[in-house]
């Protein structure tokens, strides 16, 4: 099988790895890819966005399957492209993937889907944003509505917090992502995923992980891509998983299908947990990262089955074979980042780690020159262990972590807190 990963993160360098290990797969490329993906599979430069050029590149490069990573490709209809052409494809269609490109559109469905969510004000004007903020207070949560590279949404603690995110939004800070804003309640609890694989009718579950959002240790600072995430998440039990599936990821898909709009790819259930019940944060249309990292590197050479099925609308007879164990990524960061960083410092150290499925360092935002791997990201690297325990796993990584030399970078030294 002749297999195509679009995306350049380390979203796509764990799906990389995990789908090589998979004796099926023939060939992989990846486009563009990174430093870190070259090393395993070749790579080609291409427009991902452009869906005329990739059903193009498929073509000629007899491509079977193509796996689409990010959430940009997506909304772009890409996936609508792919299947036009007739060319097997896992990722959601345009149409779909409004479940992550307009958060009005997403609790526009939650609410015929009486899917349990934060109560919300949808505005395309300041001034009555505002309006809304002073007569709520805060805390308060603005969000950008678009697409912003999982960076417009504002945890506001103050009033003036959430007027000075109004202000930002409105005045371009995130693009066209911030055009129109969600304005939610502030809900309490400890957040969690859930990934599930969808074909348009059935679902399943493809398992739990936790992010950790804020740049600094103890949850403070700055919202970022994610600084670290562990695998399973402890608070998603299975029972407030089977809720959260029945209660809102069911509903939402069934309502989605008679909409006319049913989704097939991954689906990435953000849920805020408090005494036992899960409401939606909100949806993103593929793998989270670095959630992806752990999922992946704990699900290995099945990943691929379970995709394949889901877009052949197979997933009824597929079934998840899970080990009894733990995964944690710790990603480091360029100095600076989630605000202005530099590019182009040396990473060294690499070469001398074990990458095997129980160790492995994904790269999010790296490139080659010569025989040297450069920073050229904000999120650079995914430390990434497996462990029979997290603490196992969290030691492993964190020794990986130590062994790495890079100045330029830093990270956070609490990954997994909450669980441990």
């Amino acid at each position: 099988m002749n297999i195509l990963i679009l995306g350049s993160g380390g979203r796509e360098h764990a799906l990389t790895w995990a789908v090589m290990q998979n004796p099926k797969c023939d060939r992989l490329i990846v486009a563009p890819g990174n430093a870190g993906i070259a090393q395993i599979a070749d790579c080609a430069d291409l427009d991902i966005e452009n869906g005329t050029a990739v059903v193009t590149f498929v073509e000629e490069n007899a491509i079977d399957f193509v796996i689409i990573g990010p959430e940009a490709p997506l909304a772009k209809g890409v996936a609508d492209r792919l299947r036009d052409a007739g060319i097997l494809v896992f990722g959601p269609s345009e149409g779909a993937a409004k479940l992550e490109a307009s958060k009005s559109f997403t609790k526009e469905i939650c609410a015929a889907a009486n899917a349990p969510t934060a109560g919300y004000g949808h505005f395309t004007d300041a001034e009555a944003a505002k309006a809304h903020i002073r007569a709520n207070g805060a805390p308060i949560v603005v969000k950008a509505d678009g697409l912003a590279a999982g960076k417009g949404v504002i945890v506001a603690m103050t009033e003036a917090e959430a007027l000075e995110a109004i202000d930002d939004m409105f005045g371009g800070a995130f693009g066209g992502a911030g055009a129109e804003v969600v304005i939610e309640e502030f809900m309490e609890g400890e957040e969690a995923s859930l990934f599930v694989l969808v074909d348009g009718e059935d679902v399943l579950s493809v398992g739990t992980a936790q992010d950790h959002k804020r740049v600094g240790e103890g949850d403070t600072g700055l919202n970022t891509g994610g600084m670290g995430a562990y695998s399973p998440a402890p608070v998603l039990s299975a029972e407030i998983e089977a809720k959260a599936m029945n209660e809102i990821v069911k509903p939402t898909m069934a309502e989605m299908a008679k909409r006319g709009v049913p989704f097939q790819g991954v689906l990435y259930a953000g849920l805020m947990i408090k005494d036992g019940q899960p409401r939606l944060v909100e949806y993103n249309v593929r793998f989270g990262d670095p959630e992806c990292q752990v999922l992946m590197l704990r699900l290995g050479a099945q990943a691929l089955d379970l995709m394949q099925a889901a877009a052949e609308g197979r997933l009824k007879e597929a079934k998840v074979n899970w080990a009894d164990d733990h995964a944690i990524t710790v990603v480091m960061a360029a100095n600076g980042y989630p605000g202005s960083y530099e590019k182009g410092s040396e990473i060294k150290g690499l070469a001398a780690l074990n990458s095997d499925s129980k160790n492995f360092v994904f790269h999010a935002g790296t490139k080659a020159d010569g025989d040297k791997i450069l920073a050229s990201g904000g999120r650079v690297l995914n430390v990434t262990a497996r462990g029979a325990t997290l603490q196992e796993a969290r030691d492993r990584a964190y020794e990986m972590v130590e062994a790495i030399d890079w100045p330029g970078g830093f990270y956070r030294r609490d990954i997994g807190w909450r669980a441990l």
